[in-house]
């Protein structure tokens, strides 16, 4: 019997390791398109097993980061703007926030 229970812990331990690499080194839409499916599964599972609430948060968390950067979706607002003006939250161009530029030739270079 121990033997079986070894096995099987053993099996579901790998099984989340591969699962893990998959998400981790695949390609990004694959995320999102496991936790929606693993919701979907949970949201057929019993009313009394309480796993309806965990299913509601990761379909949210599948559908939250459609950003370039899996973010805010705010990546291009600032990229939106006309020429010459400041983009909507960055400083203007004349205040001490603003970029700071240094040119390549003043970098030392360590030895």
């Amino acid at each position: 019997m121990s033997s079986v229970l070894d096995v099987t812990l053993v099996g579901v331990v790998i099984a989340a390791s591969v699962g893990y690499a998959a998400c981790s080194l695949g390609p990004r839409t694959l995320k999102p398109r496991v936790l929606a499916a693993l919701a979907a599964l949970l949201l057929r599972s019993p009313t009394a097993l309480g796993l309806h609430s965990l299913a509601r948060r990761l379909q949210s968390s599948a559908q939250a980061g459609t950003g370039s950067c899996g973010g805010c979706d705010n990546c291009g607002a600032a990229s939106t703007t006309p020429a010459g003006e400041p983009a909507a939250g960055s400083p203007a161009s004349g205040s001490p926030a603003a970029e700071i530029r240094v040119p390549l030739s003043s970098i030392a270079k360590r030895r």
